[in-house]
């Protein structure tokens, strides 16, 4: 399996689950803003991780977390009926951290930098 066609797989895989979470899940766990900031396929398009940015308190985003894990069989139909693929991934939902850490960055800078400011 070519790494090209696992990319491909990756961003077709990325805009779709998007859509779903956005449109087709119905949970009422699922609170606030949620985004799909990366999906990892494996070469032989077996597995595949879904990172999910979750804007909210540790509680909500463990509990969207949860409610993400529940819903994965259905998700993973809805991907198989919308992408032509011989075998869809086995899907598995993880939270990503990044965001909130690059607002932590850019908040301690913004502190450094009022600090500076004042001396």
């Amino acid at each position: 399996m070519s790494q090209q066609r696992a990319q491909r797989v990756s961003q077709e895989l990325k805009k779709e689950i998007s859509d779903i979470l956005r449109n087709e899940v119905k949970d009422p766990r699922i609170t606030g803003l949620i985004s799909v900031t990366s999906v990892d396929v494996t070469k032989d398009l077996s597995h595949a991780k879904i990172f999910v940015s979750v804007f909210g308190s540790e509680e909500e985003q463990e509990a969207t977390l949860a409610a993400l894990k529940k819903a994965t069989g259905f998700v993973r139909s809805l991907v198989g009926s919308r992408i032509r693929l011989r075998h869809v991934p086995e899907l598995s939902f993880q939270l990503d951290h990044s965001i909130a850490y690059g607002a932590h960055i850019n908040q301690v800078l913004r502190e450094i930098r009022q600090e500076d400011d004042d001396e």
